[in-house]
């Protein structure tokens, strides 16, 4: 009878602690072509070195300064691995960096991605870096390296998580800091494309605690599933808003993420202006109500949540705001007239009808930032 080999004996290798290589190497292969897809002037989008490579003159940039945000996709992975939708989360990973970029006036140049699991599942693998790619494109820049992490006993089996790096870059003297923001402005409000990738947390326990049918049709929108709906990629905003930057017809922007409208705009208000919010101004999208009324959310924390259909806060002149909601228009963004800067400590106050916000409560919600 054969002895098992004792532990000095016994040949081990990185497969059998769960870790393959061959899997790692097949995935940067079958991406090559995705990241190839995504080359603008600065970058050729060669993967497999050790670093990516940008030529910021080649850009046509003079005298830059550069501008990096990382971000991550949070529990709407949850959502993407349990029903099986990876398509759309790796637009979210680039939107919640490229739209932090755009808001300081910089142009999205190059991402690079962080895939991390317990056991590389290729073809899942490939599908989100399909989306991450996708999202470059969307925003303009290169996908230009990333790295793929197999970590057998950090993640659960069939998990996996994603973080993401872009760098842009804005001339000097086009830096938008918010600084010119003054009382009498005017705050027009882009559309959201559903929850983005903010409050996916509360979503999943509204989910659990409701016994919510993700694969049926939501009760309101008939054609189409819930999941779906919830897992809507957020929008990314930098085609529609670089035209307009370049011209200096924005004075300030604001990203409408964790926090949600209370919190963000006064981020991009210089002291002594008061960012008023109408909640009348647009109508509340469906999606945003169900959430609402499922959770009997207090309109405040909604605000403080949710983007409540409004994906990104842009600030003009009074003078300048037909105009910008014009080009905003016909560049495809839905726009709305949100709100005002008052002269005030700052911060943002949200008001609104009960018809609008609550069958219980008028909107009057205040946040002071600073």
């Amino acid at each position: 009878m054969s002895q098992p080999p004792s532990p000095s004996d016994q040949s081990y290798t990185y497969a059998d602690a769960g870790v393959s290589i061959a899997a790692g190497n097949a995935l940067v292969r079958a991406i090559g072509p995705l990241a190839k897809a995504t080359r603008r002037p600065g970058a050729d989008a060669e993967l497999g070195g050790f670093g990516g490579l940008f030529d910021l003159k080649a850009a046509g940039f003079s005298d830059p300064l550069l501008v990096a945000a990382n971000d991550g996709v949070g529990t709407k992975l949850k959502l993407a691995i349990e029903w099986d939708r990876h398509e759309g989360v790796g637009v979210d990973l680039v939107a919640m960096c490229a739209n932090d970029l755009i808001v300081q006036g910089a142009e999205p140049l190059f991402f690079l991605d962080y895939y991390a699991t317990a056991k590389l599942d290729t073809g899942i693998a490939e599908r989100v870096v399909a989306s991450i790619a996708e999202g470059c494109r969307q925003a303009g820049c290169a996908l230009i390296g990333g790295e793929t992490a197999e970590m057998p006993g950090m993640y659960a089996p069939g998990d996996y998580d994603l973080a993401g790096f872009c760098v842009g870059a804005v001339e000097r003297d086009r830096v938008l800091t918010g600084q010119t923001i003054a009382a009498g402005d005017v705050i027009l409000g882009l559309a959201s494309s559903g929850v983005h990738s903010n409050g996916f947390s509360l979503v999943r326990r509204l989910a659990a605690d409701r016994g919510w049918k993700l694969d049926r049709p939501a009760l309101f929108d008939a054609d189409r599933l819930l999941i779906d709906l919830l897992m809507a990629p957020t929008r990314i905003y930098v085609a529609s808003l670089l035209p307009l930057l370049r011209k200096g017809a924005i004075k300030g922007l604001a990203h409408i993420t964790g926090g949600g409208l209370l919190e963000n705009i006064p981020r991009v208000l210089p002291e002594g202006t008061h960012a008023v919010v109408d909640a009348d101004a647009w109508e509340q999208s469906r999606l945003m109500a169900f959430l609402q009324a499922q959770g009997a959310i207090e309109p405040e924390e909604m605000a403080r949540t949710f983007n409540c259909g409004i994906g990104m806060a842009v600030v003009v002149a009074a003078d300048d705001a037909d105009r910008v909601a014009a080009a905003l228009g016909a560049a495809g963004e839905t726009v709305h007239r949100i709100g005002r800067v008052e002269a005030g400590k700052r911060g943002c106050t949200v008001r609104g009808s009960t018809e609008t916000w609550s069958a219980r409560h008028d909107w009057t919600a205040t946040h002071d930032h600073g």
